[in-house]
């Protein structure tokens, strides 16, 4: 009885072992020190951020090839003004300008669940399929362009998913959600446009944020793409 012990004993010594030095048995300790550190982060105490993007979590992080160099759709210095002038550091009274740490604040609340939150990249889609910012909705500026667009366009857009309501005439912006715009950068006047109209309509300026670098920034950053959501 005591050698059959001794023996059982020896065979759960030596699959411990095996399993050990195969790591199947704590993988998690072994992914965890094995995971090198970002050399580049976004900043020094935030290497990558997680946002959800077409129902699945993305990781933003910036390009780690630090030889990298710029996407040639933003390596212009010179395009035709106008139409495309340089914005304003603030685009109206009330509308806040943000920068990237901040956008990803914004893109966290979205992917936690915050409903209150939408980050809009209002350029049309032929630039948005190159890659947008992930956790970004489309809503192209010439769709949402107020006094110009097709105004049933207009209303849907904003009843449906800007949260905005319609009672006897006039726009009841109480439970509209807070709004993250952008498009193409410093030069580009889509999101620009799309903001002022909202104003035009009453639209609370406090509930709009400009995030005026877009993707001419956000690219020079290195910071990840995706496709957009849908």
């Amino acid at each position: 009885m005591n050698n059959t012990l001794l023996k059982l004993s020896g065979i759960a010594l030596a699959l411990a072992a095996t399993i050990g030095t195969s790591g199947c048995a704590s993988h998690g300790g072994n992914a965890a020190a094995s995971a090198k550190p970002l050399e580049v982060a976004i900043t020094a105490g935030l290497p990558s951020v997680d946002v959800m993007h077409n129902g699945q979590k993305v990781t933003i992080q910036r390009n780690q090839d630090q030889k990298n160099t710029i996407n040639p759709d933003f390596a212009k210095t010179s395009r035709k003004c106008p139409p495309f002038c340089i914005q304003p550091g603030m685009l109206a009274p009330g509308v806040k300008t943000i920068g990237e740490l901040e956008m990803l604040q914004y893109l966290q609340k979205m992917s936690a669940g915050d409903k209150t939150v939408m980050v809009i990249d209002s350029r049309t889609p032929d630039w948005v399929e190159k890659g947008t910012i992930p956790g970004a909705v489309n809503i192209p500026w010439d769709k949402l362009n107020i006094g110009k667009s097709d105004p049933i366009t207009v209303q849907d857009i904003l009843e449906k998913q800007l949260g905005a309501k319609q009672q006897d005439g006039f726009w009841d912006f109480s439970g509209a959600k807070t709004l993250v715009m952008f498009c193409n950068g410093p030069w580009c006047g889509q999101s620009p446009t799309n903001i002022k109209g909202l104003l035009k309509i009453g639209y609370p300026a406090d509930k709009i944020k400009w995030y005026r670098g877009g993707m001419q920034d956000w690219e020079v950053l290195g910071l990840s793409t995706a496709k957009p959501a849908k």
